[in-house]
């Protein structure tokens, strides 16, 4: 199918605080044809391997990338999610359904190693990484993985302190610093922040040692015929080496002949550094827009003072369209996470209305945002399934954006004759209401658009093919074309 014919939408498929009892693949495989219903055409799961903190673990604390919920480990054979047989169920339902299944992958660390080595390391100054690192010294740190509960099933690899970069932790005294491993380097392409930003957490993975890349990608492809999965998000891509990122998803498509679509998170509020990323890559995956969802999160918070001209400025859904997966929140800027950045709830259905209902970049919806997060009394956005059903219904065809004025923000889609009934027109304040002439369409001449979203009245749409449109307080608008036939009615009630 064209561009013109169906609107994918992605569906992030957790929060952070799911209960940890094991049902969540269950719960996704029942509803597998539902959340296609609802407009989804992808579906981006969790990371399925087994955690450090076992059942507990959501997942990014990442222990044996061959253990999704099969063996005897951390103190439990399930995951947070379930088991690996789960797992392949629930993949195997969504695909039936008509989804793209995204595997959520951490390649960048491990933690909860089985035994310590002595090892030498040298301190490192974690401000400025590339700042010559202390004098070599004797420590005692967790870096040798052995993984008894699977007994090396499906691989045999070590992963012992010839694997790893640096730590952040030495036991003795258990004293929190980062040191880098006697004889390692950081890796040179990765983000700038700090000097180096190749260490996150844990022991970091060398992914630029030829032993490990051969494992990495051994398991890539044991993962993909063990999973079934269509393509993955990569986890911290800003802490890996890019040009290994580039190589271990090319040679996974090779070797499958597959597309396997691949979006990586780069957490970084500067276009440009996520720009150079994809260069350095040579765009082998989208990128979530991070920058885009900074400025949704300062509009919500800016209490009607933020200038709406800029919200797409430096974003990668103006700059890289084509390559931009765009969100409003997800599990990281949940209250409570590590980079909690949590759009407003005035906002939300706006920022939403954004992403779900404009031409440029990938949508997706978080889980949060869809059913709530209960733990911590927020609730669904409810006008949220609206959006999504426009998405399917009426955001389609050529878009014009209106971001000429600092309170007042729209777009319109002209609709195209391959979806029938299609078009609509968009406003939303960050403060006072107001109106703004916007243009639909000539096709649309002497047609009423309704409201079907912020409670407005209707518009009929001028000759040159414009209407006047509105909106309230702090308020979003969504209007469409009225039916031929309605349009007539409504004149006749009218006159």
């Amino acid at each position: 199918m064209t561009r013109d014919e169906i609107n994918g939408m992605m569906l992030q498929a957790f929060q952070w605080e799911l209960p940890a009892d094991g049902g969540h693949w269950r719960l996704l495989k029942k509803n597998a044809r539902a959340l296609a219903r609802l407009g989804f055409t992808a579906i981006w799961l969790p990371p399925a391997a087994k955690g450090a903190s076992g059942k507990n673990d959501v997942g990014y604390g990442v222990y044996d990338l061959y253990d999704l919920g099969e063996f005897d480990q951390k103190g439990t054979v399930a995951t947070k999610y379930g088991t690996a047989e789960e797992y392949a169920d629930c993949i195997r339902a969504l695909r039936r359904a008509g989804l793209l299944v995204l595997a959520d992958v951490v390649l960048n660390h491990r933690l909860g190693a089985d035994e310590p080595e002595r090892v030498r390391v040298r301190p490192v100054d974690p401000g400025n990484r590339l700042a010559p690192p202390g004098q070599a010294q004797e420590a005692e740190v967790y870096t040798r993985f052995t993984f008894p509960g699977r007994k090396d099933r499906y691989s045999p690899f070590v992963w012992d302190h010839r694997r790893f970069t640096g730590v952040d932790t030495s036991t003795q005294g258990q004293q929190r610093s980062l040191f880098l491993l006697d004889g390692k380097q950081w890796a040179a392409d990765v983000d700038g922040e700090n000097g180096n930003f190749d260490y996150l957490m844990g022991a970091d993975v060398d992914v630029c040692d030829a032993e490990v890349g051969a494992e990495l990608r051994r398991w890539g492809l044991w993962f993909l015929k063990k999973s079934g999965a269509d393509g993955f998000r990569l986890d911290a891509v800003k802490h890996i080496s890019a040009s290994f990122l580039a190589g271990w998803l090319s040679a996974l498509r090779e070797a499958t002949g597959r597309e396997l679509f691949a979006v990586g998170e780069y957490w970084n509020y500067d276009r440009s550094a996520l720009e150079a990323f994809l260069s350095r890559t040579g765009n082998c995956m989208s990128l979530f827009d991070v920058p885009l969802h900074g400025h949704f999160r300062e509009a919500s918070h800016s209490g009607g003072t933020y200038d709406m001209r800029g919200l797409f400025a430096d974003t990668l859904t103006d700059s890289r369209p084509e390559l931009s997966v765009t969100f409003v929140d997800n599990h990281d800027t949940q209250p409570g996470q590590s980079l909690e950045s949590w759009v407003d709830g005035w906002f939300k259905a706006a920022a939403y209305g954004f992403i779900l209902l404009g031409r440029s970049g990938f949508p997706c919806v978080f889980w949060g945002d869809l059913y709530g997060i209960p733990s911590r009394g927020i609730g669904a956005v409810s006008q949220l399934p609206a959006l999504m059903r426009l998405r399917r219904t009426s955001a389609f065809g050529e878009e014009h954006r209106y971001l000429d004025n600092p309170s007042l923000a729209g777009f319109t889609r002209e609709g195209t004759g391959a979806v029938p009934g299609s078009g609509l027109a968009f406003l939303c304040t960050d403060a006072q209401g107001g109106e703004k002439r916007m243009y639909v369409g000539r096709a649309f001449a002497g047609r009423v658009f309704r409201c079907d979203l912020g409670g407005r009245p209707p518009v009929t749409i001028d000759p040159e093919g414009f209407g006047t449109f509105s909106v309230a307080d702090g308020g979003m608008s969504v209007y469409t074309p009225v039916p031929g036939l309605l349009t007539r009615l409504w004149r006749f009630f009218h006159r």
